[in-house]
């Protein structure tokens, strides 16, 4: 801990997408932090509800409801940092890359925005397919020339909260004393949990790792068929977002040590976005802490994983390239 962490922060953070299954209890959890001090809540529908709603709750943060694409502007206007949990959610038997065509025109347009309105902004992406999601962010913003490769985060911190669950309920522990960094994407077999790496240690035999690390990379769609057509990972995702935004806004405030996963622009490997373990700063990624050491079967979980991360990238490139 540091000085600077017990005087008081005055973040102004936005939530796009704010009237949504993720954007609700999301805003709920920033609304509850003493780190924000004003919360700036945009959707195209139901906001001025929300935001009346969670304004009276007894905790200092001021909320303000904007409500569609004329209010956008103001929303972002003087925001540090800006939350994106906008989007389609999945349905049973879709993959995060079926949502490709509805979100990828809502992530450019917010981009855009937040492009032209707060380009100084850290950018946090939850709408998936964060894989293509976070390439579209990152190529919107280079068009208006303010692109910071360290302000623009994929939000993978669900993939970490599960795996920290998961282990913590096989062998025994308190999840909240587990760590297990979680590298390369956030779909499918590009989710890639270090449970060598896990603290305190665990060892599991080949078996029990291949089906741990199966349902791990299968989690969300676990949830999706639970909810049986009702949407998806909500709740847990809220809070993901929310843990994910108070490591950052703390970096921000001068806290040292702190460190995240995100899907970022990297150069730890072929890909050219890569989730690693980052150190956060006052400007967002520190430092780059990088793949590390991994295991003979992690290894394989990487090369696998290559092809379809380096695709799904593409895709989201090539989408602003051929933009209107």
């Amino acid at each position: 801990t540091c000085n600077a962490c017990s005087s008081t922060h005055n973040a102004k953070v936005a939530v796009l997408g704010a009237s949504g299954g993720i954007g609700q209890p999301l805003s709920l959890l920033l609304k509850n932090s003493p780190l924000v001090s004003e919360l700036s809540l945009y959707d195209i529908a139901h906001t001025p509800g929300v935001a009346a709603d969670l304004s009276h709750i007894e905790t200092r943060a001021t909320v303000t409801g904007y409500m569609g694409a004329d209010q956008l502007g103001a929303a972002l206007k003087g925001c540090e940092v800006v939350v994106i949990p906008a989007g389609v959610p999945r349905k049973p038997g879709m993959t995060r890359d079926d949502l490709f065509n509805t979100n990828a025109t809502i992530v450019a347009t917010l981009a855009d925005a937040c492009a032209r309105h707060c380009p100084q902004a850290m950018i946090c992406i939850i709408s998936n397919p964060v894989n293509s999601t976070i390439p579209i962010t990152s190529e919107v913003m280079k068009k208006h020339g303010v692109y910071n490769p360290n302000r623009v985060f994929g939000v993978t911190t669900l993939d970490i909260v599960r795996a920290n669950t998961f282990v913590a309920e096989l062998k025994g522990l308190d999840p909240a004393r587990v760590n297990v960094p979680v590298v390369g994407g956030h779909a499918g077999k590009t989710i890639i949990p270090l449970i060598s790496r896990c603290t305190p240690k665990v060892e599991f035999p080949a078996d029990q790792l291949s089906a741990l690390t199966g349902r791990i990379q299968e989690a969300g769609t676990e949830v999706v068929k639970a909810k049986a057509g009702a949407g998806s990972a909500t709740l847990s995702m809220a809070y993901a977002g929310a843990r994910f935004t108070f490591s950052l806004l703390d970096a921000m405030n001068g806290k040292e040590g702190v460190v995240e996963c995100a899907f970022v622009r990297s150069e730890e490997t072929e890909c050219k976005y890569f989730s690693t373990p980052l150190l956060l700063g006052k400007n967002g990624i520190e430092k780059n802490l990088g793949l590390g050491k991994l295991s003979a079967f992690e290894e394989k979980l990487v090369a696998e994983a290559m092809d379809e991360l380096k695709g799904s990238i593409k895709k989201g490139e090539d989408f602003v390239t051929n933009m209107k």
